[in-house]
């Protein structure tokens, strides 16, 4: 999936992935799409829950593979358009 910007959240812990998605956010355009790397099980839930409220759209979240020695999730979120 194409991104405008990436962003390396993995080893942090909640709160930290979803503060440094909100400033990643704030630097891209309406409609551009953050891609947000992290392995805090937690996270799928927080950016979930912060997508409701804020208005930005998760458009793809990928969680690992049970094989995968490093679980890191994959976030892509488009920046709300208004």
């Amino acid at each position: 999936m194409e991104f405008t910007k990436e962003l390396d959240a993995r080893g942090l812990k909640c709160p930290l992935p979803i503060l440094r998605c909100k400033k990643g956010l704030a630097e891209l355009e309406p409609g551009q799409v953050l891609k947000v790397l992290a392995t805090d099980p937690g996270s799928v839930k927080d950016f979930q829950a912060f997508c409701k409220q804020t208005g930005h759209e998760m458009l793809a979240l990928q969680e690992p593979d049970e094989a995968m020695q490093d679980k890191v999730f994959t976030f892509h979120i488009r920046k709300r358009t208004t």
